[in-house]
């Protein structure tokens, strides 16, 4: 974080912690929306749920090590650690209370109607039972491991977010043991949700949970015994790792034996069954030693993201969002040479509007050039099976000379990454890991060419990961170019991730951690004195969060400056808008719609320059300061048009799916008034080739 003291009073920042839960509250909208198609509201819903299983895993736990530390020390917004989770407990206590109600009143009765089922145990029919007998005995039954706890049978090491079961028994076993409790794990490998046959239902689609089967038939596991109370229960443990850059000897040796302890870290949520007995619950909340505020009781299964499997098997096109191809910029449709068409021209993606199909063909026209000489890539998330990786595989094998900087820490892609660490190597790709201590977040791609003037260096930079199945899902921004400033102010990036030496001055590129948070508040205090001297001083930014406090009193300055700034935060947001004195001039919008917006684009109007960059960084403390990130200009006039466009001014003008801050933290979803404008919606039409 930057050393600078904090020149503002704590009430002037959102808690950045309370400010994500405020995002779920967004997403949790859009599952109540009922113009959003049926099967994408459980969708959204189930969204909710994953994001808050991410919330307690990593924000959660972190509030309650700093309360085991006894650390007094307090964020920007003055809140400290135990104040802080008695707030974010009953804020998350509202939100899975409205999130289940809208399941039980809402979602599942209209699914219904369209035919899509889900029978509660008391409403089986006598041949749905007696299926459902057979696929217990047959499927479920022989790889369960029922447990009594006893002094011989302590209980079992639970897994980070598994299914499992607390059964409280009467009556004693064939060993004359009576401890009256078990826990019944459910393996991984079981599916949580089970389709039943057509034939025994009279709605087309008919699912069951695992949860619903095993509690029918709970007493085949105890025989003789009497079943009390079969209750499912979910702990969520604290998933973050920590590696000592003084003790690592091997960054990926290290990491392996990390993951292997992720699944049992200190427990900081029970979910349990609302039917849950009272002295059941407080012997779950004993043993994880949790307490009363820890607890989550829940009218329905106790992990909603298994849900989101059920979209993609009902085949209603109707109640999804309707399948778009994502389009292909005019200078490359048809365009076999992609180095002869980005020679002539910059090109720029939009994605998923506009495919991510030549970032690829790019690689794998690479992998098969004999012109190219070395590809150097950067890979934060990327996904088990990817077409890209591959290519990268292929031009090794190919004899180029092929550099990955593969981050090994990218959260929950560790597992991922490591096994594409170990494919690559064998293939003879060179895989550094950057610098430890700073993750490598940017997206970069470049290619060395021999052609008949030289070496030339063709490039991608991008705001999100090279990952072709999120490129659907997100909107980000792609660039390739082969400008020579560019060019080599990227390889001067790559050469400090895999090499050892001072970093050198960029011509072009903003990199994090040493240039970027200064140019910022340097490029926002110029607007500011813009307007202090009468001349037109206008920001306009969009990321994912904004935290980093240095950067928020500059803004604060530049607004009282006179400053117009626009600023468009999908994600928690620490700065207050519209507050009298201090941010007059600062309005801040989330945008939540049928995509992940996930690109950060930066304007200042520059006394009329318009300077635009693209960036893989938020405005955060880790972005700016514990991250190798860069932003990259577009220089290209009609491009930065574009930018501006469709990244910026058609989210402002969007009156259905933006959501304004009001100067107390909250928001309030915009009312269209006349013409409906969706800035999603209008960029597929303009963007896709068929939607």
């Amino acid at each position: 974080m930057a050393d600078n003291p904090q020149c503002y009073p704590p009430e002037h920042f959102n808690n950045r912690e309370l400010s994500l839960l405020q995002f779920q509250r967004r997403v949790l909208a859009q599952a109540a929306d009922k113009r959003v198609p049926l099967l994408e509201r459980l969708r959204f819903l189930c969204i909710v749920s994953s994001n808050l299983d991410e919330f307690f895993e990593i924000r959660v736990s972190g509030i309650k090590e700093q309360i085991r530390l006894g650390s007094r020390s307090t964020g920007v917004d003055g809140l400290t650690a135990p104040e802080l989770l008695e707030r974010v407990s009953k804020e998350v206590h509202e939100i899975i209370d409205e999130q289940y109600e809208l399941l039980n009143d809402q979602i599942l009765p209209a699914l219904e109607a369209e035919g899509i089922f889900f029978p509660r145990r008391t409403l089986w029919t006598d041949a749905q039972r007696a299926w459902i007998r057979d696929y217990f005995r047959r499927e479920v039954n022989p790889v369960l491991t029922p447990i009594g706890l006893d002094p011989a049978h302590p209980f079992p090491r639970v897994l980070n977010k598994s299914l499992n079961f607390a059964i409280e028994l009467e009556g004693r076993d064939a060993f004359g043991r009576d401890s009256g409790a078990a826990i019944v794990q459910a393996p991984r490998a079981l599916p949580r949700v089970i389709r039943l046959p057509r034939e025994l239902c009279e709605h087309e689609y008919c699912f069951v949970f695992l949860s619903s089967v095993l509690h029918a038939h709970v007493e085949e596991l105890f025989s003789g015994m009497r079943v009390l109370g079969c209750y499912q229960f979910r702990v969520t443990r604290n998933s973050d790792l920590f590696v000592d850059e003084e003790e690592v000897k091997d960054l990926r040796d290290s990491l392996k034996g990390e993951l292997q302890q992720r699944h049992f870290g200190d427990a900081v949520r029970l979910e349990i069954a609302d039917t849950c007995s009272e002295k059941m619950e407080a012997f779950l909340l004993q043993h994880f030693r949790l307490s009363r505020r820890d607890v989550y009781r829940t009218p329905g299964i106790v992990n909603l993201v298994r849900l989101m499997q059920v979209p993609d098997w009902v085949n209603r096109p109707d109640l999804s969002y309707p399948p778009f191809l994502p389009g292909i910029p005019k200078n490359l449709a048809g365009k076999r040479d992609l180095f002869e068409v980005i020679r002539r021209q910059d090109v720029l993606l939009h994605h998923p509007f506009q495919s991510f199909t030549p970032v690829i063909e790019l690689i794998r026209a690479a992998a098969d050039d004999p012109q190219i000489l070395a590809i150097k890539m950067t890979v934060y998330r990327t996904g088990t099976d990817s077409v890209l990786m591959e290519h990268l595989a292929r031009a090794a094998q190919k004899g180029k000379e092929v550099t990955v900087v593969l981050e090994l820490m990218a959260r929950f892609d560790e597992e991922a990454n490591i096994t594409w660490a170990n494919r690559f190597e064998e293939v003879g790709v060179h895989v550094v890991y950057g610098v430890f201590g700073y993750k490598t977040h940017a997206k970069l791609l470049m290619l060395v060419r021999r052609e008949e003037d030289g070496l030339r260096r063709y490039v991608h930079l991008g705001t999100g990961n090279y990952h072709p199945r999120t490129t659907r899902l997100y909107t980000d921004f792609g660039l390739l170019t082969c400008n020579p400033e560019i060019g080599e102010d990227v390889a001067e990036v790559f050469k400090q991730l895999t090499g050892l030496g001072k970093a050198s001055t960029l011509k072009h590129l903003w990199q994090a951690p040493f240039t970027m948070q200064p140019n910022v508040v340097d490029a926002i205090n110029f607007e500011a004195e813009a307007a202090r001297a009468g001349r037109k001083g206008r920001i306009i930014a969009k990321m994912n969060a904004l935290l980093e406090s240095e950067t928020i009193e500059a803004l604060y300055a530049a607004s009282q400056a006179g400053v117009s700034i626009d600023l468009i935060v999908r994600g928690p947001c620490a700065l207050k808008p519209g507050v009298e004195g201090l941010s007059d001039n600062i309005r801040v919008r989330s945008i939540i719609g049928r995509f992940l917006e996930h690109h950060r684009i930066f304007h200042f109007h520059a006394d009329g320059e318009d300077k635009v960059y693209l960036s893989s960084a938020d405005w955060m403390d880790r972005n700016l300061f514990r991250r190798i990130e860069v932003a990259f200009p577009v220089l290209d006039p009609r491009l930065k048009r574009r930018v501006i466009r469709e990244g910026l001014r058609a989210y402002l003008a969007d009156n259905s799916q933006a959501w304004d801050m009001f100067d107390d933290g909250r928001y309030r979803r915009k009312t269209p008034r006349g013409l409906r404008r969706e800035a999603q919606s209008i960029l597929l039409k303009e963007l896709a080739e068929r939607s």
